[in-house]
């Protein structure tokens, strides 16, 4: 047996239906726990060992700290031995806040503001020129070429948008003899009493003359002149730490001109007031574009949202938005007006709008420009009255009643015709036009942040090479900056990153990419000691990148650190130290050990399902011929969003397809955020805006496009398999009709935890009630009335079978489908949830619990529960999320079940089990990132493995060899 030292011992886990199981980990090794979906293996990892971990942590800290983070549940365990402190690096998303990025999250963009700061040459953002000082004169010359007659104040800044009272610095004014002073863009005077907030931020500026700007005829006066104002410059720039603010206060031109003794063009005046970090940063007024505040993009009207179909007629509703729709009876108020606006300027309102001339769709959208139009309105009582009124345009109206409106119907009614559209400042680059003037080796900060992190990566080893662009001087200061940006970046590349860009989004990654980015910045702290916990870091990570991944956890484990690794990856399987295998089912079918060791152990185990997986004992069969499909195509060209290069793909209709390539290839720009939501917004009329293309042939071939992806079924604990899948309407149903029920007068709303009624008013039919922790996250805990129920205790006295609606909602679905035997309607619903391998979720259980693969395979069993078309396209984004071999097995049989009535399923996989089994594969590369955006291989899977260009087909070929001689792979 080994040590406390040398070892983690669990004793006696029973956490969720972990059944009482005692584990032995050994320290500082990679150890991968692995088993069939639902078997207990996050259970074990994350809400037994990590839980105690955290809440041993927590305990430690003062009672102060405690208050704010509560009281921590302590797992259902009897003991825990050898425990380190534990670090979760889980796939949730890393921020949704639209300023969160790559680098932000990194801290990356935070050394490259700092970089820029400090070595960064800035130009004049106009003519490109580079900044140089100003004198005292030049400033005077460029004043007094402002417009003859210009009322002017000179001031002398004294405090920029900072924090605090500032008292010391108007007693100093005070002394120096100023009178007056700018506080925040209002003038006051010294003598009066100034308070300002301690916690808001200032701007203070001593006015130091006012002037006007006379040509003087006499020699004498215009000298006089000149001294007066030179003076008053000269004093600005003394008590402005060289800088000077001329405030223009003649009518129609009132603004403010900064100069410096600094930095500015001597040409256009162009002035950075300062070059410090923040002022590269997005997040600050100091850095970020004005118009956009930084976030790159503003929400507006987008045409092709408004009128989704330009075929239709106006009159006839081709505007989505209610209130322009075409007339009933005599047509509301806007009808009314666009009908003027439409005799006004010939505008056929019965015509298709693709007929109507750009000109005059200009005049609809934006309106009539101020011009006054004679319009005859009709009100509810019939009356008709003329009046002049000037058109604002649909768009304009549609903008305007979404920035007054207070109801959040309205706005989100709105919002479906609003799409994204680049900043017309910034051009999408979210920082001010002089900061982007600041330029290192000829790039400018937001230039380096486009790149992927790989190109990044060798611009920064340049600068710190001996061939560098830099200066000794700029190197010396740039020295200490440029190795921690290099290995941050470093680390991006090891985890198989290499293809993001430091400008992407954070809301926007994948959980894998997301998890792996986390897994970047521990492997930066270097720290000994720790137990991590990672949940499928192998998740969006094609089999040529696996290995830098598992290099990367061997690393963190050879410093002496205990790596647990939630994996059904065959390769990561492989190469742990130590693997601990549960089942040997799911649900509570599983919960048990059913295998520990080594790797050799598991394979060779006889009843390790996971072994017979690895060694060849089982295996997922290649079909013995592939299908030829149905003849018809579905073709997109030219599709040129994200890194895509002018692809033009094209689908055989009817056939199983894989979409694979490696890590940042471009498949989901490919088919997920063109092809979808172009089929989407063309089929169903949908809200969507689609990646740039050309156009799309063979519509008529499709009749519906569903996208079954990983987002949540619902992002409250109300949500569950059995209210989004419809199951738990005919459960209701059954309920209403019992005997018992209709004594009572009890209708199928009695069985709703949604409405008042049968449901618990102590937490309103959720089962627990939310706790508010301020800056942390909320958390749940169960009711006191009901006990997690739902139910108050009148509805849980309807028993069918000995159980009550709550008892049903607490089965497995395995479970229910015995129960409810004798009725196909709830039977056939609950059999699609057992074939995608959810068998051991509960009817009830939490949607916010379910993992993305899981909530994937609920709305899988949900379209396999509907009747199908025999046309219908079914896109997927990597289903084998989560998904141990066997259950992946299971899928395939389902996904083929879909194919075989007539239909085409088209996946993002890097599972070579699911490709092998395709019928077509269209491969994306040949690397990520700007390297990748093309289609490099299509095919059968045979044909793919006989290129050798293809990454996918060289690890294709081993599998299918492998698999056709029943041979471990």
């Amino acid at each position: 047996m080994m040590t406390a030292r040398d070892s983690l011992r669990v004793v006696g886990a029973r956490e969720h239906n972990l059944k009482n199981i005692t584990v032995e980990i050994p320290r500082d090794k990679l150890v991968v726990i692995t088993g069939l979906s639902g078997s207990g293996k996050s259970s074990l990892a994350f809400d037994t060992i990590f839980a105690e971990g955290q809440r041993r942590y927590v305990e430690s800290l003062s009672a102060y700290a405690r208050q704010f983070l509560g009281q921590m549940r302590k797992p259902d365990v009897e003991s825990i031995e050898g425990l380190s402190p534990a670090v979760s690096i889980d796939q949730k998303s890393t921020s949704h806040n639209p300023r969160s990025t790559v680098g932000t999250v990194t801290e990356i963009y935070d050394y490259l503001r700092l970089l820029y700061a400090r070595v960064g040459i800035p130009h004049c953002p106009i003519c490109g020129r580079v900044v140089q000082k100003q004198s005292a004169q030049e400033i005077v010359e460029a004043i007094e070429a402002l417009p003859e007659g210009s009322r002017l104040q000179i001031l002398a800044p004294l405090v920029r948008e900072r924090k605090g009272t500032y008292q010391a610095v108007f007693d100093e004014i005070r002394k120096a003899g100023f009178v007056r002073a700018r506080v925040d863009g209002e003038i006051r005077s010294l003598d009066d009493e100034i308070n300002l907030e301690r916690y808001k931020k200032h701007t203070i500026e001593a006015v130091v003359d006012r002037v006007i700007l006379h040509a003087h005829e006499d020699p004498e006066d215009a000298k006089a002149s000149r001294s007066r104002l030179t003076d008053s410059v000269e004093t600005a720039l003394k008590f402005g730490d060289g800088y000077v603010t001329v405030q223009i206060l003649s009518e129609g031109m009132e603004q403010d001109i900064q100069y410096s003794e600094h930095l500015a063009c001597p040409e256009h005046g162009s002035v950075i007031t300062e070059i410090e970090p923040r002022t590269f940063s997005f997040n600050t007024p100091h850095g970020a574009c004005p118009t956009c505040q930084g976030l790159g993009s503003r929400q507006e009207i987008d045409p092709d949202l408004l009128i989704p179909d330009r075929s239709v007629a106006l009159i006839d509703g081709a505007i989505a938005d209610d209130s322009w729709h075409g007339p009933k009876e005599n047509g509301g108020y806007y009808w009314q007006m666009l009908e003027a606006v439409a005799n006004h300027y010939r505008i056929d309102l019965e015509a298709p709008v693709s007929t109507i001339p750009d000109e005059k769709l200009n005049i609809l959208f934006y309106g009539s420009g101020g011009k006054e139009l004679t319009v005859s309105f009709t009100g509810r009582n019939g009356r008709q009255s003329t009046f002049k009124a000037s058109f604002e345009g649909v768009i304009n109206n549609i903008e305007r009643r979404y920035r007054e409106t207070n109801s959040e119907y309205v706005r989100s009614r709105i919002g479906e015709f609003m799409s994204g559209k680049p900043c017309p400042t910034c051009q999408g680059n979210r920082l001010r036009p002089e900061v982007l003037a600041v330029t290192i080796d000829g790039f400018n900060i937001v230039e380096v942040t486009a790149w992927p992190v790989k190109h990044s990566l060798e611009w920064i080893r340049n600068l710190a090479s001996d061939n560098s662009p830099l200066s000794a001087r700029e190197r010396l200061i740039a020295d200490r900056i440029l190795k921690e940006i290099e290995s941050r970046l470093g680390f991006l590349v090891n985890v198989g990153l290499d293809y993001l860009t430091l400008q992407r989004s954070a809301g926007s990654l994948s959980g894998g990419e997301a998890q792996r980015i986390r897994l970047a910045t521990q492997v930066g702290s270097r720290l000994m000691g720790v137990l991590y916990v990672l949940d499928e870091p192998s998740i969006g990570l094609h089999p040529r990148d696996n290995d830098r991944l598992l290099t990367t956890l061997e690393g963190m484990r050879d410093l002496g650190n205990t790596v647990l690794v939630v994996e059904h990856d065959d390769e990561t399987i492989r190469r742990a130290d130590w693997i601990v295998d549960l089942g040997p089912g799911a649900g509570d079918m599983g919960g048990e050990v059913v295998a520990e060791g080594p790797p050799d152990t598991i394979i060779n185990h006889p009843e390790s399902i996971t072994g017979a997986y690895l060694s060849g004992r089982m295996y997922v069969p290649v079909p013995d011929k592939r299908r030829t499909g149905n003849g018809a195509h579905l073709r997109l060209h030219g599709a040129r969003v994200n890194n895509l290069k002018n692809v033009t793909l094209d689908l055989p209709l009817g056939k199983f397809i894989c979409v694979t390539g490696v890590s940042g290839s471009g498949k989901s720009s490919l088919l997920i955020d063109t092809l979808y939501r172009s089929l989407v917004r063309q089929l169903h009329g949908a809200h969507t805006t689609p990646g740039e293309y050309d156009f799309i042939e063979g519509l008529e071939h499709v009749d519906k496009v569903i996208n079954i992806d990983q987002s949540p079924i619902g992002r409250t604990p109300r949500s569950n398999p059995g209210t989004y899948t419809g199951l738990f309407d005919a459960i209701r149903d059954l309920f209403a009709e019992l005997p018992e029920s209709k004594m009572r007068g009890y209708k199928k709303g009695r069985f709703s935890f949604n409405v008042k009624g049968g449901r618990c008013e102590a937490c309103a039919g959720q089962g627990q009630l939310k706790i508010e922790m301020q800056f942390l996250p909320d958390i749940y805990v169960p009711c006191d009335v009901c006990h997690g129920s739902r139910y108050n205790r009148e509805t849980l006295q309807i028993l069918f079978k000995g159980k009550s609606i709550a008892d049903v909602l607490d089965m497995t679905i395995d479970a229910a489908i015995e129960f409810f035997q004798a009725f196909p309607k709830i039977i056939r619903r609950l059999e699609t949830l057992q074939d995608v391998g959810l068998g051991y979720i509960r009817l009830g259980q939490s949607g916010t619990t379910l993992s993305g693969g899981e909530a994937q395979r609920v709305k899988l069993s949900k379209e396999l529960s509907r009747r199908s078309t025999g046309s219908t396209l079914y896109v997927l984004d990597e289903p084998s999320v989560g998904l141990h071999a066997a259950d992946v097995h299971r899928l395939i049989d389902v996904l083929q079940r879909l194919v075989d009535e007539g239909n085409t399923v088209v996946i993002i996989e890097h599972n070579l089990d699911i490709i092998k089994v395709s019928d077509w594969i269209i491969d994306l590369g040949p690397e990520g990132g700007d390297a990748g955006g093309e289609i490099i291989a299509v095919g059968e899977p045979e044909e793919i493995c006989e290129m050798e260009h293809s990454y996918t087909g060289q690890f294709m070929k081993r599998i299918l060899e492998c698999r056709r001689s029943n041979l471990p792979a």
